[in-house]
């Protein structure tokens, strides 16, 4: 079994992270190859901080004001045999049906055939969890037998008393998940949450690099 790494030894390892491609559809995803975790979550809910955030780089995922505006799959190389995906934004209600639709087709056949993926990082406002998309996110990984590790993002936006009765409420609700999962407060404001973050990410690629899947 591979040996757990400290947040103090994975930081520097997830500094060196850098871009690496963008892909409109699945075989334009890198090559079969290493161990990949994913990012998903609503348009605006602050996926895109969240992975500048643990990488400790402000402007490697493109953030912005505007939902909808992450419209590809984007990677980044952690080490050259462990990625980031970094999936569309998904559920806001001005972006055109179609492209939702479309969206959704791509990221079922990423969720589905991607061999190299260990798991999904699930992003979602603490002020408002558990929407229809998140859930549907969350039926798609019992489906494929996906472990998921819930951000509760925009932490800071609420008082401590409030952040942690959303905590209990989401852990609560997702206890019947067939699939493992976890779930914590995390603010890529202030670094709430950042260190454990860092350590499920750590754990997912060691223990996958040591051929055992969560």
């Amino acid at each position: 079994m591979p040996m757990p790494m400290s947040p103090d030894d994975f930081t520097p390892i997830l500094r060196q992270t850098r871009f690496l491609t963008s892909a409109p559809s699945l075989d334009q995803c890198p090559p079969e190859a290493g161990v990949e975790i994913a990012f998903a979550g609503r348009s605006n809910a602050g996926k895109s901080s969240a992975l500048n955030a643990l990488v400790d780089h402000s402007g490697l995922a493109r953030t912005s004001k505007t939902p909808g505006r992450t419209q590809l799959i984007n990677f980044f190389a952690v080490t050259p045999e462990w990625r980031l995906g970094d999936l569309p934004g998904y559920g806001y209600a001005q972006v055109p049906e179609h492209l939702k639709r479309e969206w959704q087709a791509q990221m079922g056949a990423y969720l589905e055939q991607r061999q190299c993926l260990v798991g999904l990082f699930l992003v979602m406002d603490v002020r408002h969890p558990l929407k229809e998309f998140d859930r549907m996110m969350l039926k798609w990984v019992e489906h494929y037998a996906m472990p998921v590790h819930i951000l509760l993002s925009k932490s800071d936006k609420l008082k401590r008393n409030a952040a942690n009765q959303q905590l209990f409420a989401v852990r609560k609700a997702v206890a019947d998940v067939t699939v493992p999962v976890s779930v914590q407060l995390f603010s890529a404001l202030n670094k709430t949450g950042v260190d454990a973050a860092r350590s499920r990410l750590a754990d997912w690629f060691s223990a996958a690099e040591g051929g055992e899947k969560e």
